[in-house]
């Protein structure tokens, strides 16, 4: 069981847009990618660091991922994935762009 739980997202998905249908919002995008990001790869999601829509239509997110999970936690593993969501919600791609320990600084 809890492996079940360490799974799962940790972007709550509350909205009604943001599981089925159009995103209404970049709120209900960033929750809709990080919950079928976490499900595709089967890893815990952080949150989202960007969000934009894109010229076409649908969203690019950039969701963080907790990759290998240590003890003490600021030493875990963690990245960034952009992933785009078409117009209608579906994802379209996603792709690893960063990964990071997590008590690193930025550069």
């Amino acid at each position: 069981m809890a492996e079940t739980r360490a799974r799962q997202s940790r972007v709550p998905s509350h909205r009604s847009g943001s599981r089925s249908g159009h995103p209404k919002d970049a709120h209900d995008a960033a929750e809709r990618a990080a919950h079928l990001l976490g499900e595709l790869i089967r890893r815990p999601t952080e949150g989202c660091s960007a969000v934009a829509p894109l010229e076409e239509g649908g969203w690019r997110v950039g969701v963080d991922v907790v990759e290998v999970a240590r003890i003490p936690d600021t030493t875990s593993l963690l990245a960034t994935y952009e992933v785009e969501l078409a117009e209608d919600g579906a994802l379209r791609s996603y792709r690893r762009v960063h990964r990071y320990r997590r008590g690193a600084v930025d550069e």
